[in-house]
């Protein structure tokens, strides 16, 4: 369902959807009010909720919605300003499922539009019912997936990686709320998929959660123990060799997986400058970003967890990851956080 108070919008939402195959609009709303009383008729997978509406606007709709229909999935679909970023993020901490952004003039970002939306909508379907329940770390197979031995010996963490996507704000701030006061002090670079302006925001919610220096990542400068960057919207992030310490990169070379920042070119960076010493953490998103990433980050020595299916908003990103065999560890996401806090602080 396709909810937005423009007869414009909706119909060039509409027009994209309806030309993918398997994909069907049940209906259309002009409000949040009128959004609910179509879910009362009909059955509907996804809702694409506009933000700012007339008499019922998106942030109360979908505080409905998610109490009345907790098993429809609801993308946000904002225009690129703070506020609606803001909004965005709130949304994502009540329980939407992701956000779009409406694209600014011009045939090509119309077309990167309706790209993000198709497989956006499609990923939230496919997860949509009940979840699976997938055991945690031992036995040494989850899922049919093969995981790797750690080895039992203390290792050093130098740094620490953490990919997301679709559903990651949520499950960044209750990860390090979880990390909040433990004595690991390594470096933490985060590459969430997400365009400029939500990044900023999401550093400074991350700060908030994990109680320690948070910001975006800024060319050239020198990455420090305790510190958080997060990769900005628009730019890979990587780390070097300086002169004296790592220091964080940005460049605007071509998308990966479509993504930029993406995961893969943070976490290649990381084995190479780290090592052994690399460790990262793939959580929830789709497609399969980070997973080439973690083999490289295994291949050098270091190690890699990814969330399990049951607690994931779309098993994609931590699925691809853990698919490599490398991953020692496929865990629920109330357990991240308590392992990364464990193996950070082990061999300290």
């Amino acid at each position: 369902m396709i909810v937005d108070d423009s007869a414009v919008v909706r119909g060039v939402v509409r027009r994209l959807l309806e030309a993918e195959p398997g994909l069907e609009v049940a209906a259309t709303a002009t409000n949040g009010e009128a959004a609910l009383r179509e879910l009362g008729q009909r059955t509907v997978d996804v809702v694409l909720l506009d933000v700012e509406m007339p008499i019922m606007g998106g942030l109360e709709a979908l505080r409905r919605i998610v109490v009345d229909h907790p098993a429809v999935k609801v993308v946000m679909v904002s225009t690129l300003t703070r506020r609606n970023a803001e909004i965005s993020l709130e949304a994502l901490r009540i329980g939407a499922a992701d956000y779009v952004t409406k694209p600014e003039a011009g045939i090509a970002a119309a077309a990167e539009f309706g790209r993000d939306l198709i497989a956006r909508v499609k990923a939230l379907a496919a997860s949509r019912g009940p979840r699976p329940t997938v055991p945690a770390a031992s036995p040494r197979r989850i899922g049919g997936l093969g995981l790797r031995d750690g080895g039992g010996r203390p290792r050093l963490v130098r740094a620490l990686g953490i990919g997301a996507s679709t559903g990651g704000p949520p499950a960044l701030l209750g990860l390090f709320r979880a990390l909040q006061g433990g004595s690991g002090r390594q470096p933490i670079l985060v590459a969430q998929h997400m365009p400029a302006t939500f990044t900023a925001l999401l550093a400074e919610q991350i700060e908030r959660a994990a109680g320690r220096p948070c910001a975006e990542g800024r060319d050239g400068e020198p990455v420090l123990p305790g510190r958080i960057y997060v990769a900005p919207g628009g730019w890979h992030m990587t780390v070097e060799n300086g002169p004296t310490s790592p220091i964080i990169r940005l460049d605007q070379t071509a998308p990966e997986h479509f993504c930029r920042p993406a995961v893969d070119p943070m976490l290649r960076s990381l084995a190479t400058v780290y090592g052994d010493g690399a460790l990262a953490a793939i959580l929830t998103g789709m497609g399969a970003d980070g997973a080439a990433g973690c083999e490289a980050v295994a291949r050098a020595g270091g190690r890699f967890i990814a969330q399990d299916q049951a607690t994931s908003a779309v098993w994609g990103m931590p699925a691809a990851a853990a698919a490599t065999g490398l991953a020692e560890a496929v865990l629920p996401l109330d357990e991240i956080g308590p392992w990364l806090r464990r193996t950070t602080e082990a061999g300290a």
